[in-house]
């Protein structure tokens, strides 16, 4: 059974890793390096097998030997670039077929972001959305305001990832619990309408336009999450690669929408 953590020696005591926690392992013999997204790193004795008995599906074997976590890859290209950029080799000819299991997985990870109680503090927000700190690109979840007659006035961040905060041009503590208003002088109104129908009327909508408020060019898929709430994907869209990664994010929003509530 996988589990959410697991369990290794290491320096002759055993102790409990998290899964969420681990960047990527490599094995050589009998042995495993865990390199963790903290930068510390553990050397164990554990089988390949015993390994992937234990790590969950959050998780890629690129090479024999080697298990990279999903939420870590940024890209694979001539080497998989990872979201604290390193790169690591792999098998090339299986280079079609990784991105498939990638595009897959990410699908699953954006899935299990739903149908729970609603966080109620910073912390929870923190802990529910877990699974995005890494993801390489931005995602933030956002709690829409209404005015008396249901009309979106604003809206304020409730958990946004690094990414988020590369987009934005802001540290995360200054932008989560407080209003984009508050944040940006120069707020567009134009975001507001779709936010507002991915809230109220649970649609998946695109909007590709101009943000005077941090001067880029963005894509953004939104979706709903929590009742009043909506979830958004966010790039620079001139920074975007193909069509095919359009497609992509496309895919992994209307997942998104499947799995959560009803508004």
């Amino acid at each position: 059974m996988q589990q959410e953590f697991i369990t290794v020696t290491f320096n002759r005591t055993k102790i409990a890793i998290r899964c969420a926690d681990i960047l990527y392992v490599i094995m050589s013999d009998d042995h495993c390096t865990i390199h963790m997204f903290d930068g510390s790193v553990y050397r164990c004795r554990m089988t390949l097998k015993a390994l992937k008995k234990q790590l969950n599906e959050g998780f890629m074997e690129v090479k024999r030997g080697c298990m990279i976590a999903v939420s870590a890859i940024s890209n694979i290209g001539d080497k998989i670039l990872l979201s604290n950029g390193e790169e690591i080799c792999y098998t090339m000819r299986k280079k079609k077929a990784l991105r498939e299991e990638l595009q897959k997985k990410q699908e699953l990870m954006i899935a299990k972001i739903s149908k729970k109680k609603l966080p109620l503090t910073p912390e929870e927000y923190g802990k529910y959305y877990k699974i995005c700190d890494s993801l390489p690109f931005a995602f933030t979840d956002i709690e829409m305001v209404f005015n008396e007659e249901k009309k979106a006035v604003d809206w304020i961040f409730r958990y946004g990832n690094e990414a988020l905060a590369t987009l934005e041009k802001l540290p995360l503590d200054k932008m989560i619990g407080n209003s984009f208003s508050s944040l940006f002088s120069n707020m567009d109104a134009k975001w507001l309408h779709v936010y507002e129908r991915a809230t109220l009327y649970g649609e998946t909508l695109e909007i590709m336009d101009y943000s005077p408020e941090i001067d880029t060019n963005l894509k953004i898929i939104c979706f709903p999450t929590f009742p009043g709430h909506c979830g958004c994907i966010l790039f620079n869209a001139d920074q975007m690669k193909s069509i095919s990664e359009e497609n992509h994010l496309v895919r992994l929003a209307a997942v998104a929408l499947k799995s959560n509530p009803t508004i």
